[in-house]
């Protein structure tokens, strides 16, 4: 009996600790490494939910939404009263636009949680896609009786009125809505749309203006404010609006599309083409583009490839006369008389039939078509999407990164050891160390070491070959009696169980290998920075790690007692900066620099150091050195605190 229920014990022990490892790679965004604990998990007790939950996520975050659906709908089975898994299995449900699944999922949840936002927030939204737009102004009167001060409600309220035409009550949400968050650049963008429906250019352009203040990034913003500045006959903004636009979004084809008029317009012919073929590139039958580029083909001597696109459009536009008559100047001017003639011959007998149009009217800012507009007549008009469509901001822990705890100013990773190497951010930056070298010229033949502070996700493929090969070595150690080589199979294993994120298998096998030999400095970096990684996702959960964070500065002390290592004060730099002692960490970071002054990260690190120890000028310049070393996110710190 008592050994019964010692198995059961193990069973129940084992199947935890696949779910924390599993919930660990998840945390450090190995999904395909989380999934495979979690399927451990779930062969050895299928019945638990928590393992089918965060498989789920774990496929959510790898965009598999129908995989991650029906993990969810297991998880469910198990366990009908955990809010988050309806809230996840309702975002998958919306990615599939099952709209009406998603709203019932939430109305479950809303019974298990009835003052959770989000859940009454993307409810809304799916009423809204669902176009039952009662229904969803009934919900946000109660979300904003409930919340007056919650700006995307307004929001929502706007994008229904606009949906049902009502421009005015529209204006009045979102008013209100910038009034209580200003700051909220999609209110802006949104506040933007109406204005352009009514040409209002002026207004909309502030507007916008404002968005892109907020909301830098957003290639839409842009397009939709070089509308308003054409309209304002501003071509040189208009123009300087669309080229930031494709920086931020090269496949737009609005903003292809119309900067290719623009150019056009402006006598940029070559240029102007090229923004046509990519358009055509995105969209080969496109015959407004074909049109506009045959014109420039032909502006710029290419006459056969001018044919080429005339011939393609008069297929599809047989009376497109202004098209026959640019053909036909091209045939004759390569000499096709016969074709020439054809083509004017047709234009003739049109002539005749009064259903002749050949002028060609010129861009105009009063003239836009919609997108989906295939009259060919309107070749030269600025194309605008067919509906300026309001961007869902679905709340949810789930949306973004996993951590979702980032914050402004991140540090570098610590250094470790692995046998997967993944590129350095710093180009042609390659980690040296002389104790690694060694092992690797006495150990590591088959599986040599590197360096890395970035660990690559695996492939289910690499993880099958990890998990057979930790079985292989502890067949070794058990059949080994050697001490000494007991021991090399310890540490190969140890760094084998860090490389799946099994950190506490990695740990245990490092602890048993310092027994054998307690002056291994390899030994005691990776056990420290094994520490460090486990420690990282303890806090996450909540757990108080100050303890651990002692062990990890103790270990990374006496790896250096050994051997005087970049890496190892590099590492140590970082507990200090976890525990807010930026002078030691400065102090460490120096000494890292002073051993290998390539080591970018160290100067970043000690950037951030210094300025949170407001030294601001000196932490300018060691970020200037990151960003000179090929760390280039350190130019966008620089800035931020150069207007500061």
């Amino acid at each position: 009996m008592l050994n019964g229920q010692w198995s059961m014990c193990h069973a129940q022990f084992k199947t935890d600790r696949l779910v924390m490892i599993g919930r660990s790679a998840l945390y450090f965004e190995d999904y395909v490494l989380s999934i495979q604990y979690f399927n451990q998990a779930i062969s050895a007790k299928p019945y638990l939910y928590e393992p089918w939950f965060y498989r789920g996520v774990a496929k959510y975050y790898l965009d598999d939404f129908a995989g991650a659906e029906a993990d969810c709908s297991e998880a469910i089975r198990r366990n009908p009263y955990v809010v988050g898994m309806y809230e996840l299995r309702g975002l998958c449900r919306i990615q599939q636009k099952k709209y009406s699944d998603a709203i019932r999922d939430y109305n479950q949840a809303l019974r298990y949680d009835p003052e959770n936002q989000s859940l009454w927030h993307n409810r809304v939204l799916c009423h809204i896609n669902e176009k039952d737009y009662d229904t969803a102004l009934l919900q946000l009167d109660t979300i904003l009786t409930r919340w007056s001060k919650h700006a995307p409600a307004y929001a929502m309220q706007a994008e229904v009125y606009i949906l049902q035409k009502d421009t005015t009550k529209a204006i009045a949400a979102l008013d209100k809505s910038l009034e209580v968050d200003p700051y909220d650049g999609n209110l802006w963008s949104q506040r933007a749309v109406i204005s352009l429906s009514r040409k209002e250019w002026k207004e909309s352009e502030e507007y916008l203006s404002k968005a892109i203040h907020l909301q830098p990034k957003q290639a839409t913003n842009y397009i939709n404010r070089a509308l308003a500045r054409f309209n304002q006959n501003n071509l040189r903004g208009t123009m300087a609006d669309y080229d930031t636009a494709l920086d931020l979004d090269p496949n737009n084809f609005l903003g292809h599309y119309n900067r290719g008029l623009l150019r056009a317009q402006v006598g940029d012919d070559n240029r102007a083409i090229l923004d046509f073929d990519f358009v055509l590139n995105l969209e080969p039958n496109n015959l407004m583009a074909l049109f506009n580029r045959a014109l420039l083909l032909e502006n710029t001597g290419n006459l056969r490839g001018a044919i080429r696109d005339y011939t393609k459009v008069i297929e599809e536009f047989p009376n497109f006369w202004f098209g026959l008559q640019h053909r036909a100047s091209c045939y004759r001017r390569i000499g096709m008389t016969k074709q020439a003639e054809a083509d004017e011959f047709r234009i003739l007998k049109a002539q005749m039939d009064k259903r002749y149009l050949g002028r060609q009217p010129r861009l105009s800012k009063e003239q836009m078509r919609k997108r989906s507009d295939l009259d060919i007549e309107k070749y030269n008009q600025l194309a605008v999407a067919d509906e300026q469509e309001m961007e869902h901001e679905y709340q949810s822990e789930y949306r973004g990164r996993v951590q979702n705890r980032k914050v402004a100013l991140d540090y570098l990773p610590m250094y470790a050891l692995s046998y997967e190497l993944e590129q350095s951010q710093v180009k042609q930056y390659i980690a040296f160390d002389r104790q690694v070298e060694a092992y690797n010229a006495k150990e590591g033949r088959q599986r040599p070491l590197h360096i890395v502070n970035n660990h690559p996700a695996l492939g289910e493929q690499d993880t099958k070959k990890y998990f057979a090969y930790i079985d292989t070595l502890s067949r070794q150690i058990d059949q080994e009696r050697q001490v000494r080589r007991a021991a090399s199979l310890l540490f190969k294993r140890a760094l084998a169980y860090s490389v799946i994120q099994n950190f506490d298998a990695a740990i245990e096998d490092l602890s048993s290998y310092l027994q054998i030999d307690s002056v291994s400095s390899l030994a005691y970096w990776q056990r420290a920075a094994c520490q460090s990684k486990l420690n990282a996702f303890n806090a996450s959960q909540g757990t108080d790690v100050r303890m651990k964070t002692a062990n990890v500065l103790s270990d990374l002390t006496e790896a250096i007692r050994y051997s005087e290592s970049a890496y190892l004060y590099y590492n140590r730099g970082n507990v200090y900066v976890q525990r807010n002692d930026f002078a030691h960490a400065i102090e460490d970071y120096s000494h890292a620099i002073s051993l290998d002054g390539n080591l970018a990260e160290a100067y970043y690190n000690r950037g951030l150091a210094r300025i949170a120890d407001k030294q601001q000028a000196e932490g300018i310049s060691d970020l200037s050195k990151a960003g000179e070393l090929g760390l280039y996110t350190a130019y966008s710190i620089i800035k931020k605190y150069q207007k500061q």
